[in-house]
């Protein structure tokens, strides 16, 4: 059986991305579009299209423009959006890098996404350099000003008045990293038509209407930020307002200075929504919905945020795969629990993954989805790509679901073993790996456990050889060598790690283990 929504199909546009964000901002050039929410610094949409035509200019006039590829590592400040836009309108490639990332993390993707420049921020620059240094020696430059370092700012040229061409079906204009429903972060080849038509399936289906203001703290290296805040607000008639990291009053001010009619959220700021005291003492009214996506979020923390705000609690489906989203839930008729219904112009089943049989209306089975949004492949990981992608196109997305009988999908469970902590995907393979490499480490399995707050913590399970390492020595060893999200929160100390006849890992046995 397929499913998809009764709505009519999304018209392919043939414009780049900031082709279509143009479309929107050449309307209004007067009108502010970037605030940066800590200093209040800010950017008319005049402003933005200058800026991003001559960092175009300038970057090709660097040979760094089409064909080349450009890391972006910084938080969410509005000159990120410049240089994003800048890299796509000079036919270039950009692959954004998590800023909390340590060195060697920086480097993996440097190395694989074979990165040509790699542009940051001066808090970030120390890791920046020794990435780049263990890479491939990438020049590094910095947004503002840092000793002994080239500024972005020397970059910018003579504008480049049209976008450069390029192949809008095949050429990957970013290369977020994603772990997928499973294994080590790889590069995700997303084109220009992937995100133009997320972008207007997201403002369609999600109902975005001008003049929306957000407070953007979901990070613009994720593709949920960066297609669904970013590239949606500019081309929609909307604005933003960054935020470095989250910090729950500044969200709350700027939700309430700017009549927010929307708050974009993952689930563990719903449940601040819903519980924390402080935020009664803002003014919410102009709030009418809570998209939540990253990560399912539990239905009674969706009715209780809903219930405090006074407003509708709605939540999406995607993941980096599908640029990102090809579910979201109807504003007229929201359904508690659910991420909603197909996005217009998505296609999808649940399948059987013991028979690859399709399954009725309320049967459990794997989410597959197809539409225009759906990525080109891995960067230089064919054996993934086949794993993921069948050959007529449908995206595996590992996730165990079901559908009801008006369409609305209800995610139940990973089929894979990838853990979703707070948002973001914690790959067991990268950890695993971290932590068999020290010393007195025998043997690791790590695996993700429930948690009301973050969705899942990872756990880990080791055996250790002699001298045996305590954990608090793994713990350092862990932090010194991966970002905060892919720290464990507690060690268990075994004999064995669980395994099949053919060597994997028995995860389920050792979450039954854990829960008991």
């Amino acid at each position: 059986m397929t499913y998809q929504t009764t709505a009519a199909d999304i018209a392919l546009r043939d414009q780049s991305i900031t082709q279509r964000i143009f479309e929107n901002l050449e309307t209004r050039p007067d009108a502010i579009v970037l605030t940066d929410g800590m200093s209040g610094a800010s950017m008319t949409a005049a402003d933005f299209m200058t800026q991003v035509k001559q960092l175009a200019g300038g970057l090709t006039a660097r040979g760094m423009g089409a064909g080349k590829t450009v890391a972006l590592m910084s938080p969410n400040i509005p000159h990120y959006c410049v240089v994003f836009h800048a890299v796509a309108w000079a036919g270039g490639t950009i692959t954004t890098i998590n800023p909390t990332y340590t060195a060697s993390e920086v480097a993996h993707q440097l190395r694989d996404s074979a990165a040509d420049l790699l542009i940051t921020i001066p808090m970030f620059l120390e890791t920046a350099q020794q990435a780049a240094k263990d890479a491939a020696g990438q020049q590094v430059i910095v947004i503002g000003e840092a000793d002994g370092v080239e500024p972005l700012s020397a970059f910018y040229g003579a504008p480049m008045d049209a976008q450069s061409q390029v192949d809008l079906d095949e050429h990957p204009v970013v290369l977020p990293y994603s772990s997928g429903t499973t294994g080590m972060p790889k590069g995700v080849r997303l084109s220009h038509r992937n995100l133009v038509v997320n972008v207007d399936q997201v403002i369609e289906g999600g109902d975005v209407r001008p003049g929306e203001v957000a407070a953007a703290f979901l990070p613009f290296f994720h593709i949920y930020g960066m297609n669904v805040l970013m590239n949606v607000h500019l081309a929609s008639g909307g604005a933003l307002v960054t935020m470095p990291r989250f910090d729950l009053e500044l969200f709350l001010q700027i939700s309430q200075d700017y009549k927010a009619r929307r708050m974009w959220i993952v689930p563990p700021v719903a449940l601040a929504l819903a519980k924390h005291p402080i935020v009664d003492n803002y003014d919410l009214s102009s709030v009418e919905q809570i998209f939540s996506g990253a990560a399912p979020l539990g239905a009674e923390v969706s009715d209780a945020v809903a219930k405090r705000l006074n407003c509708v609690s709605l939540q999406g489906f995607g993941m980096t795969e599908l640029s990102p989203v090809s579910h979201t839930t109807p504003l007229a008729k929201p359904k508690s629990g659910s991420s909603g219904t197909a996005l217009p112009g998505t296609l999808c089943r649940i399948v059987d993954p013991e028979s690859g049989e399709d399954l009725p209306a309320g049967k459990e089975g794997e989410l597959w989805v197809k539409g225009p949004q759906v990525m080109k492949g891995y960067l230089n990981n064919e054996k993934a790509t086949r794993e993921t992608l069948t050959e007529d196109g449908w995206l595996k997305t590992g996730d165990i679901a079901y559908i009801d009988d008006e369409g609305y999908m209800f995610i139940v469970d990973r089929l894979k073993e990838l853990i979703k902590y707070k948002g973001f995907q914690v790959a067991p393979a990268e950890l695993e790996a971290t932590l068999v490499s020290m010393d007195g480490i025998v043997d690791a399995a790590v695996i993700g456990l429930p948690d009301d707050e973050a969705g899942e913590l990872p756990v880990a399970f080791v055996v250790t050889g002699n001298p045996a390492p305590s954990e608090a020595d793994i713990k350092a060893h862990l932090a010194k060598t991966l970002s905060t999200y892919k720290q464990v929160h507690r060690v268990t100390f075994v004999d064995e790690i669980p395994k099949s006849a053919s060597g994997k890992i028995l995860r389920r046995v050792l979450k039954a283990q854990a829960l008991a």
